[in-house]
């Protein structure tokens, strides 16, 4: 259809339009605060003219060995100086940021490696094990460069040069450009998912730009705020909060170790005033030494995702002076999309009552379009009565692109027009979600997603197992772990403490269930086992003691 006569000749143009980019957010910050400090690790200081300059360096450095437009460059680090870097560098040259779950074993990323066709690998030293091994395992390998960090223990440089070695070869003057689309891809990010490999998710520049002011907003984070990195930036690119720091010209405090003294000194020391995590976060800073405390005075905002933060972790955060706000997403989404807004009622209410509030799903993020409850069948709307469940679902701009090199499961992901999150929930009278199960069986565990089919594939291997059902069991330190039931092949015989051995062989340490019953499994008259039988009992810490 053609436009209408009034709106004749008004085209976009370089004067009116621009894709949108975060990469925006560091120029400005440099342009406008250039002396203002950006980025703390242990001894040094980086201002955001300098931080400009080395991101600059960093994609000069890239552009240098090749590397451009479409490219994969994957980082294996803790929160250091070089991550928080690559989140600018790396988009500068129209190329693909990568990183990588510092806790995964060496098969899963030399697949991730291969699958996304990284052409650089920019690694810590400390996890030089894991990495040497999963580059064994690779026929093409990447450019290697190592981060000699003076804060990590330990580990071996690998690669052909170190990261500061790197950025000297590169121009701070470099010229970067804005991308020809903003529907471009900035960034791939891998979930483990419920089957099979690890799924490629794929971010888009126009998303990232707008979950990070959606943060902003919807945080009501303030200039020059302080932020302390205890969540990982390998996770969802840190729920995108590198490019809202940048936006705001704040501090980002960097953190190798998420450890109560570390924390609290650099809360202290820094005067931190924001801060983000799992509830194992927050569990690991209230539950230190109340002496680690001293001299901090002033309130900190922190959001909390993941399972849903038990009333223990709001009261001792309440008391330790740290303010939580629950928020719920997935790495399909950049991280949070919803949230859970505080009402002012609810500071009247018992803590109990506020936990419960407080520790719900919530509401889509401002710059999300939709987020609803629906039943998955007809995509209509679940009532707004707290019994009726449903399955959450999300549209708009903070939505993935899709999963790389997967159509079919890009498909069903976006099938009616809607992401499908695959967790079920209610929507209670006031309009608030809440989840209720979740349909992929994934176990939250301190932030990170672990399959439970992934687990239960590896007890299968053990030849004493003839059938295995993994579920989530609660956790007062990391929300959820997993917990195995066992049904054992006649006259075979294994102990718990064997078979949880036998699983560290073939799983991250953190998948490893923490406890294994073993029992004949609940099925139907199919043969399908009833987890939601196992579900009931793995709560029932009694039941399997």
């Amino acid at each position: 259809m053609a436009n209408p006569a009034y709106l004749t000749g008004l085209d976009r143009n370089r004067a009116n339009h621009a894709p949108l980019n975060p990469v925006t957010f560091l120029e400005r910050a440099a342009a406008v605060y250039p002396d203002r400090l950006a980025v703390v690790h242990g001894a040094m200081r980086h201002s955001w003219r300098q931080t400009y300059d080395r991101c600059r360096r960093l994609a000069a450095a890239l552009a240098g060995r090749g590397i451009g437009r479409g490219d994969t460059v994957a980082v294996m680090a803790p929160n250091v100086p070089a991550i928080y870097e690559a989140h600018f560098g790396v988009p500068m040259l129209g190329a693909v940021l990568n990183t990588l779950n510092t806790r995964l074993d060496a098969e899963t990323i030399a697949f991730m490696l291969r699958h996304g066709g990284a052409r650089a690998l920019i690694t810590d030293r400390e996890f030089s094990p894991t990495i040497a091994r999963a580059l064994a395992l690779l026929d093409e390998k990447p450019l290697v460069i190592d981060i000699d960090d003076p804060e990590a223990a330990g580990g071996e440089l690998l690669g052909e040069t170190t990261y500061e070695a790197f950025l000297d070869q590169g121009d701070p003057g470099f010229a970067w450009e804005n991308p020809p689309d903003e529907w471009d891809a900035i960034s791939l990010s891998y979930t483990s998912g419920t089957t099979g490999d690890p799924k490629g998710v794929v971010y888009h520049y126009r998303g990232a730009y707008l979950n990070a002011l959606s943060n902003i907003v919807g945080w009501d984070m303030p200039h020059h705020a302080v932020y302390l990195w205890t969540l990982p930036m390998f996770h969802c690119n840190g729920w995108c909060f590198p490019w809202s720091v940048a936006e705001r010209a704040g501090t980002n405090v960097c953190l190798r170790k998420v450890e109560g003294a570390a924390i609290w000194n650099a809360i202290r020391t820094h005067g931190v005033t924001h801060m983000c995590g799992a509830p194992i976060v927050y569990a690991t800073a209230i539950n230190a030494p109340p002496d680690l405390r001293a001299g901090v005075t002033h309130r900190i905002a922190g959001q909390v995702a993941g399972a849903a933060p038990p009333a223990a972790i709001i009261a001792g955060a309440e008391e330790a002076g740290i303010d939580l706000t629950h928020v719920y997403g997935l790495t399909e989404t950049y991280g949070p999309a919803s949230v859970c807004p505080k009402q002012p009622e609810w500071e009247q209410m018992p803590l109990d009552r506020r936990a419960e509030r407080n520790g719900r799903q919530g509401v889509r993020v401002p710059m999300q379009e939709a987020m609803a409850v629906l039943d998955p069948d007809t995509l209509q709307p679940v009532p707004a009565d707290g019994e009726a469940m449903g399955e959450i679902m999300f549209r708009g701009n903070i939505t993935m692109k899709g999963y790389l090199n997967n159509p079919a499961a890009t498909e069903a992901a976006f099938a009616g027009g809607w992401f499908h999150t695959g967790d079920l929930a209610v929507t209670q009278p006031d309009g608030y979600a809440k989840i209720r199960d979740r349909s992929k069986d994934i176990i939250i565990s301190g932030g990170e997603n672990i399959s439970s089919l992934e687990v239960e594939e590896a007890l299968y291997r053990h030849k004493a197992v003839m059938s295995a059902a993994v579920v989530a069991q609660p956790d007062e330190k990391w929300g959820e772990t997993p917990c195995a039931f066992v049904e054992l092949k006649p006259g075979a015989t294994v102990t718990e403490e064997a078979l949880r051995l036998f699983c560290r062989e073939h799983l991250a340490g953190f998948k490893v269930p923490k406890r294994i019953v073993f029992r004949e499994l609940p099925k139907t008259s199919t043969g399908k086992i009833q987890k939601f039988v196992l579900r009931e009992i793995a709560r029932s810490a009694e039941a399997i003691s």
